[in-house]
């Protein structure tokens, strides 16, 4: 759930959290969100996985990498 973009097109993961408590923390996420009555849908945590999405909803992120973060 953290990615420096402050270079290149592409996020940097290098001072993400190690696995185990990024899986705790994306657990509690997912629980967070679900108890909300939002839809949740997962996959394998840490794996390669496609995405195909529909842009459609209340939230865009913006990145704009002329600015710092």
């Amino acid at each position: 759930l953290w990615g420096d973009c402050r270079k290149g097109r592409r996020p940097s993961f290098t001072r993400a959290a190690e696995p185990e408590k990024a899986r705790r923390l994306y657990d509690r996420f997912v629980e967070k969100v679900a108890s909300r009555g939002l839809p949740v849908a997962t996959g394998i945590f840490g794996e390669m996985m496609d995405v195909h999405l529909v842009n459609d909803g209340p939230v865009t992120l913006l990145l704009d990498s002329e600015k710092a973060f």
